[in-house]
């Protein structure tokens, strides 16, 4: 690309052209090719996860946030982190899973209508009935096995993020509930005694206990995977390292803070951000956005910004012809400045 107008794929011409042929890749963390259309989840963590391997890599914390971690690990207690957009708080997460190998990260992204049911687990009694009919009118006649068989139940269960780290292991995996205080106001006081006692029960489970074969049924995990769960109950071994998230938006009660470690990260600076581009663009677009990283900080002085804004910054000015280059990320810089 030689000029500005070269760079541009929507021309505003009215005039139809091959410009989504020049059309290049989309930035890693938007890329949507090759997704398993079966494969469970939404594939967001599926598009992140070697950007998150690269950063628990780099990732260099410090004093007090080792103190804190440590203590969580220590005392078996949730971290609760608190800091603003792009200071590090997922990334905590997976530095810790990734430097004491415990495998991947579960995440629960909490919104307004999160519950504690959906963490736990789920139950499709809809589906199983519409089975159950389908399997009557082809005459299955409920054998074992069947969707009207008692010992089919487990197959309409899944388990949801907390439900999965929970489950008993000989070494904790690690939960990462992002964002709480997006929840709705009762989800805090909700969690209090799962994260207390490390345990829960699926009522539709111990109701049959008795009529399932050894008191078990298989379920399917947060992770795809399927595991036996007795006397519909489901107790931990090791208690999950525990990560919950907070922007800072709200308070949360009194009870939930006592039961929690708390750890309050700072504003990020330019080494963490230059890190945080690196592990997504790479080395040459860190180098390449080292200016417009200090003007990202400059601005963040004032106004709440999201490190995943920058990110788009750098992508974009980095695809720009050069003529155009520095008046795009001037664009965007403003962009950014505006209160969301």
């Amino acid at each position: 690309m030689t000029d500005s107008s070269e760079w541009l794929i929507y021309r505003g011409a009215g005039e139809p052209h091959d410009g989504m042929d020049r059309l290049p890749p989309p930035p890693p963390w938007r890329d949507f090719a090759g997704r398993d259309a079966q494969a469970p989840g939404d594939g967001s963590q599926d598009r992140r996860l070697g950007a998150h391997r690269h950063l628990a890599e780099l990732h260099r914390p410090g004093a007090e946030e080792l103190e804190m971690i440590n203590a969580a690990l220590y005392l078996r207690r949730p971290l609760l982190v608190t800091g603003s957009p792009g200071a590090g708080k997922s990334t905590l997460a997976h530095s810790v899973a990734y430097e004491l190998g415990l495998g991947d990260v579960l995440r629960w992204s909490i919104v307004s209508r999160s519950t504690l049911q959906d963490g736990l687990y789920e139950y499709d009694a809809i589906a199983r009935l519409q089975d159950v009919q389908i399997a009557a009118q082809g005459g299955y006649g409920g054998a074992a096995g069947s969707p009207g068989a008692v010992d089919s139940i487990g197959s309409y269960i899944r388990l949801g993020p907390l439900g999965t780290a929970l489950l008993p292991s000989d070494t904790p995996r690690v939960l990462l509930i992002d964002e709480l205080d997006k929840s709705d106001i009762d989800l805090p006081n909700d969690l209090l005694n799962v994260l207390e006692e490390g345990e829960f029960q699926i009522p539709e489970l111990q109701r049959i206990a008795d009529r399932l074969p050894d008191g078990e049924a298989e379920v399917l995990t947060a992770d795809g995977t399927k595991v036996r769960v007795r006397d519909g109950r489901v107790r931990c071994r090791a208690f999950p390292f525990v990560v919950l998230t907070s922007n800072g938006e709200r308070d949360f009660p009194a009870p939930l803070m006592r039961r929690c470690i708390h750890l309050e990260l700072g504003r990020p600076d330019h080494n963490r951000l230059a890190t945080f581009v690196r592990a997504h663009l790479g080395d040459e677009a860190a180098r390449a956005g080292d200016d417009l990283i200090t003007r990202f900080l400059e601005r963040s002085r004032s106004e709440l910004l999201a490190a995943d804004q920058l990110l788009n910054a750098i992508y974009l000015t980095d695809a720009a012809a050069p003529p155009s280059r520095d008046r795009l990320a001037d664009l965007l810089i403003q962009r950014l400045d505006r209160p969301r």
